[in-house]
């Protein structure tokens, strides 16, 4: 789903339709086995006193100074993945809540499912591990085990079914826009999305979920997907106007050549390889892809929204990209959008306000490229939406309004007329004139213009006219 993401919409017929959706779904689940699993590496269990020291980013990307700052209390962050479990050591009072989007997981959204059921709780655990303890404490939580970017946020577990034929029937056209409406209206600030597929546009059905969240100012982040996994480019949701994109780092900063995939909607990237993070039940497993790396980005984005919750959706990801370091091609660049991320940097920098996203609008885009349709939003009580939500972010074109005619007299309409009319007459008047005198012109004259429209010389034996040795050889 990627290209140029902000592919325009085309006229469908019904049949066109559905087969655009059939190979949207056909992508999404054949590929969410590589791709959204993040490349698991099969390895045997880690002993838990093992695992903080692999996690080598949480000093190399300025996390542990941003701690200083932030650890991301009083912030919701929603994972929208395969479930997680909330009963894993390293979560234990992580999970404040969850849905099943999915029909086939439990309610709470705490039974892992799909095609990759360890995926969801490496992805919490990343983002919000506490680590656990024997009675021992430090101050990012217990000395073992996996401690997330945001260790004092909170987890909305959202169980989706990706990867392989949900029992339930439902496909990810029904679940991802259920599971973000539902994480919005639960108080999400940050939303993390590591699934998605090689297509680069998205269903419409997915416009108004991400519409819905724009307008409550919520921060999603996805994964820009996995070469390995079959992502040459970005694929939906990580291409959606608005996004925040993370691609995949190997050990020496550089763009991994497994672990990421390319494109414009790109808008940091942070590690990707040598990842570890926490497996239902209470192992421990090594992994890579842009799957890990998204939660470390979200992580920052809720130790941002935790320091400062008045700022905004867009201000927060600002501080984001304005503060990574600049990588590759200078300026954006499709492999590492805006640069490198720095976690101690988007914490302390004096970053100026901005208005608008700069990774974009979904509003704006429907706006474009759904011609114009308005997308009503209102909450997933059914309730209409409270005055000022933005129930009209996405106004319908106004029809072209006639006008009455002009009243009154004008008197330039007549002296055009008159004006015209006696050009016309002069024209005629020249013209006949012209006619006549080469009605009675010399009949010298009339030979040279014959000389003049021929191919060849003048008369014979005479010179040739001016005019014509005025014109390019042949």
């Amino acid at each position: 789903m990627e290209g140029s993401a902000r592919t325009p919409a085309r006229t469908r017929t019904a049949g066109q339709a559905f087969r655009a959706l059939a190979a949207f779904a056909a992508a999404v689940v054949g590929l969410i086995p590589a791709l959204a699993a993040g490349l698991l590496v099969p390895a045997a269990p880690a002993a838990a006193d093992s695992i903080r020291d692999r996690e080598y980013w949480l000093e190399e990307y300025g996390i542990e100074k941003a701690w200083d700052v932030s650890k991301g209390a009083g912030v919701k962050i929603a994972v929208i993945d395969s479930g997680v479990d909330g009963k894993h050591p390293d979560l234990k009072g992580a999970v404040a809540g969850g849905f099943d989007a999915s029909g086939a997981g439990a309610a709470n959204g705490q039974k892992p499912i799909g095609a990759r059921t360890e995926h969801g709780t490496l992805v919490a655990s990343m983002l919000a591990g506490r680590g656990h303890t024997d009675g021992r404490k430090t101050a990012t939580g217990g000395p073992d085990g996996v401690v997330g970017v945001a260790p004092e946020a909170k987890v909305l577990a959202v169980s989706t079914w990706l990867g392989s034929p949900n029992p339930a029937g439902r496909s990810d056209q029904d679940q991802i826009p259920e599971a973000v409406r539902w994480a919005v209206d639960q108080g999400a600030k940050v939303i993390n999305i590591s699934l998605g597929s090689t297509q680069q546009s998205w269903p419409e059905s997915w416009d108004a979920a991400f519409l819905y969240a724009e307008q409550r100012d919520v921060v999603i982040v996805a994964a820009a997907g996995n070469r390995e996994g079959g992502n040459v480019q970005v694929g939906a949701p990580a291409t959606i106007p608005g996004v925040l994109t993370v691609a995949g780092l190997d050990r020496k900063r550089k763009a991994s050549v497994d672990s990421s995939s390319q494109g414009i909607s790109i808008g940091v990237a942070a590690p990707a390889e040598d990842l570890v993070g926490a497996l239902p039940g209470s192992g421990y497993a090594e992994w890579a892809g842009t799957s890990g790396a998204a939660p470390i980005v979200a992580g920052v984005a809720a130790l941002i929204r935790s320091k400062w919750p008045e700022l905004t959706a867009a201000q927060t990801i600002s501080r984001i990209v304005s503060t990574a370091k600049d990588a590759g091609t200078p300026g954006h660049d499709p492999l590492y959008g805006f640069g490198v991320l720095d976690a101690e940097a988007a914490l302390t920098a004096k970053v100026a306000p901005v208005r608008a996203n700069p990774l974009g609008s979904i509003a704006e885009w429907i706006r474009v490229h759904r011609k114009g349709a308005p997308v009503a939003q209102v909450p997933s009580n059914g309730a209409p939406a409270a005055p000022g939500e933005g129930n009209h972010a996405v106004p319908e074109p106004a029809a072209p309004q006639a006008q009455p005619p002009a009243t009154g007299t004008n008197p330039w309409p007549g002296v055009v007329v008159l004006g015209s009319a006696a050009a016309i007459a002069a024209i005629l008047v020249a013209g006949a004139l012209h006619l006549r005198r080469i009605a009675f012109a010399p009949a010298r004259g009339r030979a040279v213009a014959d000389a003049d429209d021929a191919d060849g010389p003048g008369p014979a034996g005479g010179p040739e006219p001016a005019l014509r040795e005025a014109r390019p050889e042949r």
